[in-house]
């Protein structure tokens, strides 16, 4: 009998896949267990097993297109059995998408306009509802804001590349040729790296091409001259399935919730004497100032437990161990993987465990345990020479953490002025959990520790 494979739900806050790269083709004998396609999910990138036995028959969505959960992607059944009447039912149920578009090898700028083609995402269940969607035939086109087009992309190549858009816009701005690069990411997707690597190669006077962008001025030339002065053209790509799931989690988190803000300033000259000492003793430890922040958050933490808590509509939830989400930035946008137990480990377990999991969730492959039910988290961009920022809060959680750059400044010591090294620190709080005085009390302490980074030893 055929069954329906439907988008499953990977991931706890999934409400659409997008389908990264499909293992089987129609026609392939299929058993159950056995990999039938990736699918990019809001957070990572999953394998869907096929739940039957039999032949896949019939794809109904294609690569790097998204589906809803629930909706029909494929029809798996005997060889010679007739399937019209789940096809048609499919379609018939099918919700309207936007119809994504492949990238033609002929310039950046052409590729920057298109790519649209391959994200991860899809897996199988039993359902109905689903549709037929194919990619458009046509030339890519740029729309400009006053109705105008951009001359197409020469269509003569027939070789079809997979580039994702961040890496796509990269490669425009910097002229890189898209054909010159072999791409790192799932079925030779071109990816960020790919392009910066590219970049790399040409400041050090490698081979790969790079051309001005003076495709700025090749565009405005292909526009009639009262264009030319008018409205920017523009392009519109599908969003990816993590920057929809950044943009909704966002509405409840900062209109709903009562942000307040609490900023300190530390001085970090024995956290990064302490993490130099480390050093010293076994080069082999590679401990982080951020390794270090998340060690004294977790110790404040249990020091505090009305921080580390949630508030659930009729109640508040106070944690008993300190789960420290930590904001990793990928690709297509933001993931927290989640320390557990921060507070019982030690700074080489914590530096380990963050290493592995940054690693995998660039790659798309945490499982979604890894990256929910945080208590608590860390942001930190000083790394990119932010000196202060607020960050918005992940709910359920009542509190994040926002790192600012680590810089010596001059300051005021016993009447003397001494130069340190200060690192600014916001805390945003959910006021229904977290009162002023609760908030400020986890900072005086969270900076005590951090300034004297012994008391982790006593």
């Amino acid at each position: 009998m055929a069954t329906q494979v439907i988008m499953p739900k990977l991931s706890p806050t999934m409400e659409e896949g997008q389908l990264s790269r499909w293992l089987k083709k129609e026609g392939d004998k299929v058993s159950m267990g056995e990999p039938l396609a990736e699918i990019d999910t809001d957070k990572a990138t999953m394998e869907m097993q096929a739940l039957t036995n039999g032949v896949l028959r019939k794809i109904l969505i294609k690569e790097g297109e998204s589906a809803p959960l629930g909706q029909v992607i494929a029809i798996i059944g005997e060889a010679d059995e007739d399937i019209s009447a789940l096809e048609k039912e499919a379609e018939s149920r099918a919700t309207s998408t936007d119809q994504p578009s492949e990238v033609k090898p002929e310039s950046a700028a052409a590729a920057a306009a298109s790519t649209q083609s391959a994200t991860p995402a899809a897996t199988e269940t039993r359902s109905s509802g689903g549709q037929l969607r194919q990619s458009s035939p046509e030339p890519v086109k740029t729309a400009g804001g006053n109705g105008a087009k951009l001359a197409p992309a020469d269509s003569s190549s027939k070789e079809r590349l997979i580039v994702s858009p961040l890496a796509a816009r990269m490669a425009a701005e910097a002229g890189v040729d898209l054909r010159t690069l072999s791409g790192t990411g799932p079925g030779g997707r071109i990816i960020k790296r790919d392009i910066e690597a590219a970049m790399d190669q040409s400041e050090s006077g490698t081979a790969t091409t790079l051309q001005m962008p003076a495709r700025h001025l090749r565009a405005v030339e292909s526009l009639p001259s009262s264009q030319a002065l008018g409205p920017s053209p523009y392009r519109d790509e599908p969003a990816s399935e993590i920057r929809r799931t950044i943009a909704r989690r966002l509405v409840t988190s900062l209109g709903p919730i009562p942000h307040f803000f609490l900023t300190t300033e530390i001085e970090m000259d024995r956290a990064a004497d302490m993490r130099q000492g480390i050093k010293e003793l076994d080069s082999e430890l590679k401990i982080s100032v951020n390794d270090i922040i998340i060690k004294v958050a977790a110790s404040a933490l249990i020091a505090h437990p009305e921080v580390n808590a949630s508030f659930q509509d009729k109640t508040v939830r106070y944690y008993e161990r300190a789960d420290i989400g930590v904001a990793v930035a990928i690709e297509d946008g933001l993931i927290t993987p989640v320390v557990r137990s921060a507070d019982l480990k030690s700074l080489s377990e914590i530096a380990a465990e963050v290493r592995e999991l940054a690693e995998r969730a660039r790659n798309r492959k945490l499982r979604p345990e890894e990256y929910t039910g945080a208590t608590f988290s860390i942001s930190n961009l000083g790394m990119f020479g932010i000196d202060e920022f607020t960050a918005v809060i992940n709910p359920p959680e009542g509190a994040i953490l926002a790192i600012g750059a680590m810089s010596p400044k001059a300051v005021v010591r016993e009447g003397e002025i001494v130069v340190k090294q200060m690192m600014r620190v916001t805390m945003s709080c959910d006021h229904r959990v977290i009162d002023g005085a609760t908030g400020a009390k986890f900072l005086q302490t969270f900076k005590k520790i951090l300034e004297n980074p012994l008391y982790l030893v006593v």
